[in-house]
Protein backbone atom coordinates (compact mmCIF):
# COMPACT_ATOMS: atom_id res chain seq x y z
CA UNK A 1 0.00 0.00 0.00
CA UNK A 2 0.97 3.77 -0.88
CA UNK A 3 1.56 5.99 1.84
CA UNK A 4 -2.00 7.83 0.52
CA UNK A 5 -3.72 4.65 1.03
CA UNK A 6 -2.21 3.73 4.07
CA UNK A 7 -3.04 7.38 5.70
CA UNK A 8 -6.47 6.98 4.68
CA UNK A 9 -6.89 3.50 6.20
CA UNK A 10 -5.23 4.98 9.32
CA UNK A 11 -7.49 7.82 9.53
CA UNK A 12 -10.63 5.91 8.95
CA UNK A 13 -10.53 2.30 10.46
CA UNK A 14 -7.85 2.34 13.23
CA UNK A 15 -9.53 4.50 15.92
CA UNK A 16 -10.43 1.01 17.47
CA UNK A 17 -7.51 -1.22 16.76
CA UNK A 18 -5.87 -0.62 20.27
CA UNK A 19 -8.98 -1.79 22.09
CA UNK A 20 -10.41 -4.91 20.28
CA UNK A 21 -8.51 -7.58 21.86
CA UNK A 22 -9.52 -6.14 25.23
CA UNK A 23 -13.54 -6.27 24.53
CA UNK A 24 -13.38 -9.65 23.12
CA UNK A 25 -11.87 -10.45 26.71
CA UNK A 26 -15.06 -8.72 28.33
CA UNK A 27 -17.69 -10.92 26.25
CA UNK A 28 -15.78 -14.04 27.42
CA UNK A 29 -15.75 -12.96 30.87
CA UNK A 30 -19.58 -11.64 30.41
CA UNK A 31 -20.52 -14.92 28.97
CA UNK A 32 -19.10 -16.46 32.66
CA UNK A 33 -15.54 -17.20 33.00
CA UNK A 34 -12.97 -19.96 30.60
CA UNK A 35 -15.66 -22.64 30.80
CA UNK A 36 -17.27 -25.35 28.51
CA UNK A 37 -20.29 -23.02 28.36
CA UNK A 38 -17.90 -20.04 27.08
CA UNK A 39 -19.67 -17.72 24.11
CA UNK A 40 -16.60 -15.76 22.77
CA UNK A 41 -17.48 -12.44 20.38
CA UNK A 42 -15.57 -14.30 17.85
CA UNK A 43 -18.03 -17.19 17.59
CA UNK A 44 -21.11 -14.50 17.95
CA UNK A 45 -19.88 -12.69 15.14
CA UNK A 46 -19.43 -15.72 13.37
CA UNK A 47 -22.83 -16.55 13.57
CA UNK A 48 -24.22 -13.61 12.47
CA UNK A 49 -22.44 -13.18 9.05
CA UNK A 50 -23.66 -16.56 7.95
CA UNK A 51 -21.69 -18.40 5.39
CA UNK A 52 -21.96 -15.69 3.07
CA UNK A 53 -19.47 -12.95 4.18
CA UNK A 54 -19.96 -9.18 2.68
CA UNK A 55 -16.81 -7.85 2.62
CA UNK A 56 -16.42 -4.63 4.20
CA UNK A 57 -20.04 -4.72 5.45
CA UNK A 58 -20.89 -4.81 9.55
CA UNK A 59 -21.60 -8.18 10.11
CA UNK A 60 -25.48 -7.09 11.78
CA UNK A 61 -27.38 -4.45 10.43
CA UNK A 62 -25.10 -4.68 7.35
CA UNK A 63 -27.83 -2.56 5.12
CA UNK A 64 -27.61 0.82 6.65
CA UNK A 65 -26.84 4.40 5.66
CA UNK A 66 -25.22 7.63 7.18
CA UNK A 67 -27.18 10.94 8.51
CA UNK A 68 -25.70 13.95 10.58
CA UNK A 69 -27.56 17.00 12.37
CA UNK A 70 -27.23 17.90 15.76
CA UNK A 71 -28.37 17.03 19.17
CA UNK A 72 -30.15 20.32 21.28
CA UNK A 73 -30.07 19.13 24.87
CA UNK A 74 -32.74 21.80 26.92
CA UNK A 75 -30.72 20.82 29.91
CA UNK A 76 -33.50 18.47 31.81
CA UNK A 77 -30.89 15.85 32.83
CA UNK A 78 -28.64 18.39 34.49
CA UNK A 79 -29.77 17.20 37.78
CA UNK A 80 -28.48 13.95 37.06
CA UNK A 81 -25.46 13.90 35.02
CA UNK A 82 -22.40 15.66 34.89
CA UNK A 83 -22.17 14.50 31.36
CA UNK A 84 -21.73 17.55 28.73
CA UNK A 85 -23.53 17.14 26.00
CA UNK A 86 -26.87 17.28 28.44
CA UNK A 87 -25.80 20.73 29.58
CA UNK A 88 -28.22 23.04 27.34
CA UNK A 89 -25.66 22.79 24.43
CA UNK A 90 -26.02 21.70 21.18
CA UNK A 91 -23.62 19.02 19.52
CA UNK A 92 -23.10 17.72 16.33
CA UNK A 93 -24.00 13.95 15.42
CA UNK A 94 -23.04 11.47 12.79
CA UNK A 95 -25.90 8.60 12.88
CA UNK A 96 -26.91 5.38 11.11
CA UNK A 97 -30.35 4.38 10.08
CA UNK A 98 -30.16 0.54 9.58
CA UNK A 99 -31.99 -3.17 9.85
CA UNK A 100 -31.27 -6.27 10.91
CA UNK A 101 -29.88 -8.62 8.94
CA UNK A 102 -26.27 -9.61 7.58
CA UNK A 103 -27.09 -8.68 3.84
CA UNK A 104 -26.42 -5.15 2.54
CA UNK A 105 -28.41 -6.14 -0.73
CA UNK A 106 -31.76 -7.18 1.23
CA UNK A 107 -34.96 -5.75 1.03
CA UNK A 108 -34.98 -3.60 4.05
CA UNK A 109 -39.20 -4.01 4.36
CA UNK A 110 -38.46 -7.51 5.34
CA UNK A 111 -36.02 -6.37 7.92
CA UNK A 112 -37.91 -8.14 11.47
CA UNK A 113 -36.13 -4.57 13.52
CA UNK A 114 -34.98 -1.19 12.60
CA UNK A 115 -32.15 0.53 14.40
CA UNK A 116 -30.81 3.95 14.71
CA UNK A 117 -27.62 4.76 16.06
CA UNK A 118 -25.89 7.69 17.11
CA UNK A 119 -22.24 9.45 18.08
CA UNK A 120 -22.43 13.07 19.41
CA UNK A 121 -19.16 14.60 19.72
CA UNK A 122 -18.77 17.22 22.06
CA UNK A 123 -14.90 17.05 21.43
CA UNK A 124 -12.19 14.01 20.51
CA UNK A 125 -12.25 12.99 24.41
CA UNK A 126 -15.79 13.69 25.31
CA UNK A 127 -17.78 11.75 22.80
CA UNK A 128 -21.15 9.77 23.60
CA UNK A 129 -22.54 6.92 21.17
CA UNK A 130 -25.61 4.61 21.49
CA UNK A 131 -27.08 2.40 19.45
CA UNK A 132 -30.77 2.16 19.37
CA UNK A 133 -33.20 -0.51 18.24
CA UNK A 134 -37.07 -0.98 17.40
CA UNK A 135 -37.79 -3.52 20.19
CA UNK A 136 -37.86 -1.96 23.83
CA UNK A 137 -36.73 -5.24 25.31
CA UNK A 138 -34.51 -8.41 24.62
CA UNK A 139 -35.66 -11.63 24.74
CA UNK A 140 -33.19 -13.06 27.26
CA UNK A 141 -30.72 -11.60 30.19
CA UNK A 142 -27.08 -13.26 29.65
CA UNK A 143 -25.04 -13.69 26.25
CA UNK A 144 -25.11 -17.19 26.66
CA UNK A 145 -29.00 -17.65 26.13
CA UNK A 146 -28.98 -14.65 23.37
CA UNK A 147 -26.17 -16.85 21.33
CA UNK A 148 -29.05 -19.90 21.93
CA UNK A 149 -31.30 -17.35 20.57
CA UNK A 150 -30.19 -16.44 17.25
CA UNK A 151 -29.07 -20.02 16.78
CA UNK A 152 -32.18 -21.18 17.11
CA UNK A 153 -33.40 -18.51 14.97
CA UNK A 154 -30.92 -19.57 12.14
CA UNK A 155 -32.43 -20.69 9.05
CA UNK A 156 -31.70 -24.58 8.32
CA UNK A 157 -28.31 -25.10 6.33
CA UNK A 158 -29.95 -27.93 4.08
CA UNK A 159 -33.58 -26.28 3.92
CA UNK A 160 -32.18 -22.02 3.75
CA UNK A 161 -35.85 -22.22 5.93
CA UNK A 162 -35.71 -21.73 9.96
CA UNK A 163 -37.27 -24.09 12.13
CA UNK A 164 -40.42 -23.60 13.71
CA UNK A 165 -40.50 -26.24 16.36
CA UNK A 166 -36.76 -25.34 17.33
CA UNK A 167 -38.47 -21.62 17.63
CA UNK A 168 -41.20 -22.30 19.89
CA UNK A 169 -39.02 -24.62 21.54
CA UNK A 170 -36.82 -21.62 22.50
CA UNK A 171 -39.07 -19.60 23.61
CA UNK A 172 -40.97 -21.90 25.94
CA UNK A 173 -37.96 -22.27 27.65
CA UNK A 174 -37.28 -18.97 28.36
CA UNK A 175 -40.49 -17.23 29.76
CA UNK A 176 -38.43 -14.47 30.41
CA UNK A 177 -38.93 -13.93 26.90
CA UNK A 178 -42.77 -12.55 27.12
CA UNK A 179 -42.28 -8.99 27.08
CA UNK A 180 -40.12 -9.48 23.93
CA UNK A 181 -42.48 -12.04 21.86
CA UNK A 182 -45.69 -9.73 23.22
CA UNK A 183 -43.67 -6.99 21.43
CA UNK A 184 -43.20 -8.68 18.78
CA UNK A 185 -46.34 -10.24 18.21
CA UNK A 186 -48.22 -6.52 18.44
CA UNK A 187 -45.71 -4.92 16.47
CA UNK A 188 -46.58 -3.48 12.88
CA UNK A 189 -43.42 -1.62 11.27
CA UNK A 190 -44.09 1.80 10.34
CA UNK A 191 -43.87 2.93 6.42
CA UNK A 192 -40.26 4.66 7.43
CA UNK A 193 -37.81 4.66 9.34
CA UNK A 194 -38.47 8.23 10.60
CA UNK A 195 -41.71 7.61 12.39
CA UNK A 196 -40.31 4.40 14.40
CA UNK A 197 -39.68 4.54 18.38
CA UNK A 198 -35.65 3.35 18.63
CA UNK A 199 -35.16 2.10 22.45
CA UNK A 200 -31.57 1.92 23.75
CA UNK A 201 -33.08 -1.31 25.44
CA UNK A 202 -30.10 -1.79 27.90
CA UNK A 203 -29.74 0.48 30.81
CA UNK A 204 -27.16 2.90 32.35
CA UNK A 205 -26.13 5.10 34.78
CA UNK A 206 -26.42 8.73 34.96
CA UNK A 207 -23.92 10.21 37.27
CA UNK A 208 -24.23 13.48 39.19
CA UNK A 209 -21.39 16.06 40.35
CA UNK A 210 -21.85 14.50 43.82
CA UNK A 211 -21.05 10.78 42.05
CA UNK A 212 -24.75 9.14 42.67
CA UNK A 213 -26.18 7.09 40.40
CA UNK A 214 -29.63 6.88 38.94
CA UNK A 215 -29.98 3.75 36.05
CA UNK A 216 -31.88 5.13 32.87
CA UNK A 217 -33.30 3.70 30.08
CA UNK A 218 -34.30 5.89 26.50
CA UNK A 219 -35.50 6.19 23.71
CA UNK A 220 -35.93 8.02 20.54
CA UNK A 221 -39.29 9.28 19.95
CA UNK A 222 -41.00 10.56 16.32
CA UNK A 223 -41.13 14.73 16.40
CA UNK A 224 -44.36 15.66 15.71
CA UNK A 225 -44.11 15.94 12.00
CA UNK A 226 -43.40 11.81 12.09
CA UNK A 227 -46.10 11.11 14.32
CA UNK A 228 -48.56 12.72 12.00
CA UNK A 229 -46.91 11.36 8.83
CA UNK A 230 -46.61 7.79 10.32
CA UNK A 231 -48.93 6.15 7.08
CA UNK A 232 -46.49 7.22 4.87
CA UNK A 233 -45.79 4.72 2.73
CA UNK A 234 -42.24 3.59 1.59
CA UNK A 235 -42.99 1.42 -1.53
CA UNK A 236 -41.88 -1.67 -2.06
CA UNK A 237 -38.78 -1.69 -3.97
CA UNK A 238 -35.71 -3.07 -2.62
CA UNK A 239 -34.70 0.11 -1.05
CA UNK A 240 -37.95 1.49 -0.18
CA UNK A 241 -36.94 2.75 3.31
CA UNK A 242 -33.83 4.09 2.38
CA UNK A 243 -35.19 5.98 -0.76
CA UNK A 244 -38.35 6.84 1.80
CA UNK A 245 -36.13 8.99 4.33
CA UNK A 246 -34.03 10.99 1.17
CA UNK A 247 -37.22 12.36 0.03
CA UNK A 248 -38.52 13.09 3.34
CA UNK A 249 -35.24 14.66 4.06
CA UNK A 250 -35.72 17.03 0.57
CA UNK A 251 -39.21 18.38 2.59
CA UNK A 252 -37.08 19.31 6.02
CA UNK A 253 -35.14 18.01 8.97
CA UNK A 254 -36.26 14.84 10.89
CA UNK A 255 -36.34 15.06 14.36
CA UNK A 256 -36.71 13.01 17.24
CA UNK A 257 -37.28 13.49 21.35
CA UNK A 258 -34.30 11.88 23.45
CA UNK A 259 -36.35 10.54 26.22
CA UNK A 260 -35.05 9.18 29.48
CA UNK A 261 -36.67 6.95 31.83
CA UNK A 262 -36.07 7.00 34.91
CA UNK A 263 -35.44 3.52 37.41
CA UNK A 264 -37.30 3.32 40.78
CA UNK A 265 -35.45 1.03 43.44
CA UNK A 266 -37.00 -1.95 42.27
CA UNK A 267 -36.28 -2.20 38.84
CA UNK A 268 -33.39 -3.94 38.01
CA UNK A 269 -31.15 -2.06 35.60
CA UNK A 270 -28.85 -5.26 34.99
CA UNK A 271 -31.65 -7.65 33.01
CA UNK A 272 -32.81 -6.42 29.99
CA UNK A 273 -35.77 -8.64 29.10
CA UNK A 274 -38.09 -6.67 31.76
CA UNK A 275 -39.52 -3.71 31.07
CA UNK A 276 -39.87 -0.86 33.71
CA UNK A 277 -43.40 -0.02 34.41
CA UNK A 278 -45.11 3.05 32.21
CA UNK A 279 -45.69 4.82 35.20
CA UNK A 280 -41.97 5.85 35.70
CA UNK A 281 -40.83 9.26 35.67
CA UNK A 282 -39.47 10.55 32.60
CA UNK A 283 -37.91 13.47 30.97
CA UNK A 284 -37.52 14.73 26.99
CA UNK A 285 -33.34 15.60 27.29
CA UNK A 286 -33.37 16.93 23.82
CA UNK A 287 -33.67 16.32 19.96
CA UNK A 288 -31.85 14.38 17.58
CA UNK A 289 -32.93 17.03 14.63
CA UNK A 290 -31.39 15.49 11.08
CA UNK A 291 -30.66 17.30 8.10
CA UNK A 292 -28.82 15.45 6.20
CA UNK A 293 -28.57 11.86 4.62
CA UNK A 294 -25.46 9.73 2.27
CA UNK A 295 -25.10 6.54 1.79
CA UNK A 296 -22.81 4.35 4.07
CA UNK A 297 -19.98 3.39 1.76
CA UNK A 298 -19.08 7.27 1.12
CA UNK A 299 -20.58 8.37 4.77
CA UNK A 300 -18.88 9.22 7.48
CA UNK A 301 -20.71 6.42 9.84
CA UNK A 302 -18.97 3.73 7.79
CA UNK A 303 -16.02 4.29 9.96
CA UNK A 304 -17.42 4.22 13.49
CA UNK A 305 -18.50 1.50 15.43
CA UNK A 306 -21.48 2.60 17.31
CA UNK A 307 -20.28 0.76 20.66
CA UNK A 308 -22.40 1.21 23.40
CA UNK A 309 -19.94 1.45 26.29
CA UNK A 310 -18.55 4.84 24.55
CA UNK A 311 -19.66 6.91 27.52
CA UNK A 312 -18.79 10.23 28.29
CA UNK A 313 -17.73 11.30 31.64
CA UNK A 314 -21.35 11.90 33.75
CA UNK A 315 -22.58 8.55 32.36
CA UNK A 316 -21.64 4.76 33.57
CA UNK A 317 -22.36 1.38 32.37
CA UNK A 318 -24.59 -0.96 34.35
CA UNK A 319 -23.55 -4.43 35.18
CA UNK A 320 -25.96 -5.83 32.31
CA UNK A 321 -23.83 -9.23 30.87
CA UNK A 322 -25.43 -8.47 27.43
CA UNK A 323 -24.22 -5.06 27.23
CA UNK A 324 -20.57 -6.05 27.81
CA UNK A 325 -21.15 -8.77 25.00
CA UNK A 326 -22.80 -6.45 22.46
CA UNK A 327 -19.56 -4.12 22.87
CA UNK A 328 -17.26 -6.84 22.04
CA UNK A 329 -19.22 -8.12 19.28
CA UNK A 330 -19.18 -4.69 17.82
CA UNK A 331 -15.66 -4.45 18.48
CA UNK A 332 -14.95 -7.74 16.82
CA UNK A 333 -17.59 -6.72 13.69
CA UNK A 334 -15.30 -3.63 13.75
CA UNK A 335 -12.10 -5.64 13.56
CA UNK A 336 -13.27 -7.93 10.40
CA UNK A 337 -14.32 -5.15 8.35
CA UNK A 338 -11.35 -2.92 8.60
CA UNK A 339 -8.73 -6.11 7.82
CA UNK A 340 -11.60 -5.99 4.45
CA UNK A 341 -10.95 -2.71 3.89
CA UNK A 342 -7.16 -2.69 4.50
CA UNK A 343 -6.66 -5.96 1.97
CA UNK A 344 -8.89 -3.71 -0.55
CA UNK A 345 -6.96 -0.50 -0.22
CA UNK A 346 -3.54 -2.53 -0.79
CA UNK A 347 -4.80 -4.38 -3.61
CA UNK A 348 -6.26 -1.10 -5.38
CA UNK A 349 -2.71 0.60 -4.49
CA UNK A 350 -0.26 -2.20 -5.45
Amino acid sequence: MNKGGLVYFAKRYLPLAGVVGGLAGAFIYAAGGFGSSVVTAQEFVNLQQGKTIHAGFRRAHAKGFCVSGTFVSDGALQPYTTASVFSGRTTPLIGRFSVAGNDPTAPDLKAPVRSLALSLAVDAGDVWRTAMNTPPVMAVRNPQDFFQQLTALAPDEKTGKRDPKKIQKFFAEHPESKAFTTWAADYRPSGSLATETYHSINAFYLVDGEGKRRAVRWEARPGKAGQEESATSAGDGKDALHQEFFRRLERGPVTFDLVFTLADAEDDENDPSQPWPETRQQLVAGKVIITDAMPQTSGSCNAISFDPLVLPEGMAATGDPILRARSAAYAESYRRRAIEHWRSASQEDS
